[in-house]
């Protein structure tokens, strides 16, 4: 009989989001596929699970796939984490999961913490329709992702580091308009979380004033809707037929 994977959230920050469901998964499955077994490490023990660890991420997951699969189908129960927030987002996972589903293998994810949910809701921004982008390209396609973004009507979603944002905001100010509204936030669930409202302008000075630290979330309006203007059919008729 096939085993089973199971998805699990990690704390973003703040380990009092660590769900009781995650904690109990964690402790009855037979192993956990860690990002990094020395952040998870410390996670587990403080929750008091002695679960075997393997290693598990985006260096080695196209080769460990395979691996981990045949376990599964051999019977194991798997739990799949990331150093922090849900596993595929922006994180290892979507391979192994799609492989699963593949070899008719079952996937549960459970549902708990990720960045850009709450980053989206406390930006004031619409978010009843948006779009994750995730990190842009580092460098090739970086600016033809920027110019196809450009008209995009929805709310946008992106992570950065505190070392490029700088940058980012100005590449983004410098695409859509210094103008166009957004929202930083940083540290999200942490001691020291804070969001940032204002243009692309504004937060560009604000932030070659005051270097940022920590993980972020960048929230970007969409691009407003052209100005239409109404023409009165039969003003212009008479207009056009007016006699000089």
């Amino acid at each position: 009989m096939a085993g089973k994977l199971y998805i699990v959230p990690t704390p973003v920050g703040n380990l009092d989001d660590m769900t009781p469901r995650a904690i109990e998964v964690l402790k009855a499955v037979d192993t956990v596929l860690a990002e990094d077994t020395r952040t998870s490490g410390v996670l587990l023990k403080h929750f008091g699970i002695d679960t075997p660890m393997r290693s598990h991420h985006k260096f080695n997951e196209h080769e460990a796939v395979a691996t981990v699969v045949e376990r599964l189908q051999g019977g194991e129960v798997m739990a799949l984490i990331s150093d922090a927030g849900t596993p595929g987002i922006s994180d290892p996972g979507f391979l192994l999961s799609r492989e699963c589903r593949r070899q008719g293998i079952e996937v549960e994810t459970l549902p708990g913490a990720t960045a850009f949910v709450p980053a989206l809701v406390n930006s004031g921004l619409p978010c009843d329709r948006f779009v994750f982008e995730g990190f842009l390209p580092q460098k090739k396609g970086r600016a033809t992702r920027l110019e196809e973004l450009k008209s995009q009507p929805l709310t946008m979603v992106f992570y950065e580091s505190p070392l490029r944002l700088l940058r980012t905001l100005q590449q983004l100010a410098d695409a859509f308009g210094a103008e166009r509204e957004a929202s930083v936030v940083r540290e999200i669930s942490k001691l020291h979380n804070t969001t940032h409202h204002g243009t692309l302008g504004e937060l560009v000075e604000y932030f070659t004033a005051n270097a940022p630290r920590g993980e972020i979330v960048i929230i970007v309006a969409g691009c407003p809707p052209v100005a239409t203007v109404k023409v009165d059919k039969y003003a212009a008729f008479k207009h056009k037929n007016a006699k000089v």
